[in-house]
């Protein structure tokens, strides 16, 4: 899109054709002799130049990747502390260059990981490399830090951030990491991957007891998540956290709920007298789904039949507004009807 076409000769056209060609029958020779000295078991320095040479050209040749790490561990690796902190420095700063190219290749993020772990445990005395771990985790957050400023949606990147997080020499605070999916979230409410991290880190900090569900934390959440549905209301990612957030503790739904239904029901009525043709299919399915939930988890606290009553008349506008996805609004008619 908006490259202009270049009309080529018949001669320019063989030229090119010949150029690749050459560059397929060298990357399938190299091929050829990489997976040979595989198989001859051979752990030289000049084998190991030799994977760096073919993952530069496929970093998806994962098979190149193992090679590389045997040789490591069959030679390198009876060097030196530092010897080995520059081997794996060294690889780390070539993977880096790799990512800028080829962000999403899992073998690259495998690598770095794979390098992080290696790095040796030494004497307590010897302060310099204890600093150069310390230092070397803390970069690796600088870097997956970077590669979500170029692309916040990258799950691979999202999901090396969370291997990081866990396994820091020295861990980082929960709330700083909260803060962080927040600017993520306020730059752009449709970064699913964000949300996710955020239900991530919550759900650590409940299950270790470190924050209690008191009514300063729903609060803070819900008017995030509110402020969400009123920028992007057709973005699915706000409706599966706000969801989330809700089934995430039953003991607080029904204290909650009604608030919750009328809230995103004022979101809907809002959407609908803006226009009335619009509707906003994430609005209508959360209100059934909290009023399914209250009729499954507190049963003999609410008005079973009016819940029902009403689930099923949204359930039937949504098989109209929503066809695509008629069959499984009629699935949930027949539950609610059990």
């Amino acid at each position: 899109h908006g490259v202009k076409r270049i009309r080529q000769t018949v001669q320019d056209r063989e030229a090119k054709r010949q150029r690749e060609q050459s560059k397929i029958k060298d990357y399938l020779s190299l091929t050829n002799v990489i997976l040979s000295r595989k198989k001859n078991k051979d752990w030289s320095e000049d084998a190991f130049n030799l994977t760096t040479r073919i993952l530069q050209l496929n970093p998806e040749f994962y098979t190149t990747w193992n090679y590389r790490r045997n040789i490591f561990a069959y030679i390198n690796f009876t060097s030196s502390h530092q010897g080995i902190l520059k081997i794996l420095s060294e690889d780390l700063s070539m993977t880096m260059t790799a990512l800028k190219a080829h962000p999403k290749v899992y073998w690259i993020w495998n690598h770095r990981r794979w390098c992080l772990e290696n790095i040796p445990d030494v004497p307590e005395s010897d302060t310099d490399d204890n600093a150069w771990k310390k230092e070397a985790w803390d970069r690796e957050l600088f870097v997956v830090e970077k590669m979500l400023d170029s692309d916040p949606r990258n799950f691979h990147a999202w999901d090396y951030r969370r291997y990081i997080l866990a396994n820091m020499p020295i861990p980082r605070p929960p709330a700083t990491e909260l803060a962080y999916t927040s600017r993520k979230i306020e730059s752009n409410f449709s970064n699913f991957s964000a949300w996710h991290q955020r239900s991530k880190v919550l759900s650590s900090l409940w299950e270790s007891g470190d924050l209690d569900e008191s009514n300063n934390i729903w609060c803070a959440e819900f008017e995030l998540i509110r402020n969400a549905m009123y920028t992007d209301p057709n973005d699915q990612s706000v409706w599966m956290y706000h969801r989330w957030l809700v089934g995430s503790s039953k003991s607080c739904l029904l204290v909650i709920a009604h608030h919750l239904i009328a809230s995103v029901r004022e979101c809907h009525c809002r959407l609908s007298s803006d226009n009335i043709n619009v509707f906003n299919i994430g609005c209508m399915e959360s209100i059934v789904c909290y009023k399914r939930m209250l009729i499954k988890d507190h049963a003999t606290d609410v008005d079973l039949a009016m819940l029902t009553r009403e689930c099923n008349n949204m359930l039937q506008q949504l098989q109209e507004l929503d066809p695509l996805r008629r069959r499984r609004y009629e699935d949930l008619v027949s539950t609610l009807l059990k």
